[in-house]
């Protein structure tokens, strides 16, 4: 059996299981501050933690939605390894994804993967498909929920 066969074999077993909670990441203003320069997003409710505190519900700067949803490739490091033969992992794109709640400047995150399908996509990859959900350190309703899809390209 071929390394592309026996990894979706594999994966086909665990469908409907979690397969990866990450580590946690602190999501600080200086890590705010730096993305919305990176992206050119520097509205005031990232940027002026004074300001957002005195005019938003949410007691202080909040997180770009995008910053949120970029780390899932962090946490992705934390849960996945390669799989015999594989060569490399590419990020597919997303087929849901919704914010939920704000993340607060000083909040911690991580991410926790359920996979959802996995089947090949052509002789030399599979296609998996995980919901991810991004949990706030003691929140109950996570920052995001998406479906991420990924690629898994084997040798032949």
């Amino acid at each position: 059996m071929s390394s592309l066969a026996t990894a979706i074999e594999t994966s086909q077993k665990l469908i409907g299981t979690e397969v990866g909670v990450s580590n946690w990441i602190t999501v600080d203003q200086k890590m705010i501050d730096e993305f919305a320069k990176t992206t050119h997003d520097e509205q005031w409710i990232h940027v002026d933690p004074e300001r957002a505190a005195k005019e938003t519900p949410f007691g202080g700067a909040i997180a770009h939605g995008f910053l949120t949803l970029s780390l899932a490739s962090r946490f992705a490091y934390d849960c996945f390894s390669m799989m015999e033969g594989q060569v490399m992992g590419i990020n597919y794109g997303m087929n849901k994804l919704r914010f939920l709640m704000p993340v607060v400047a000083g909040s911690r995150l991580r991410g926790r993967f359920t996979l959802v399908d996995a089947k090949a996509r052509d002789a030399t990859s599979m296609l998996r498909t995980n919901t991810l959900t991004i949990e706030i350190e003691g929140n109950e309703t996570p920052a995001l929920v998406a479906e991420w899809l990924g690629l898994a390209v084997f040798k032949d």
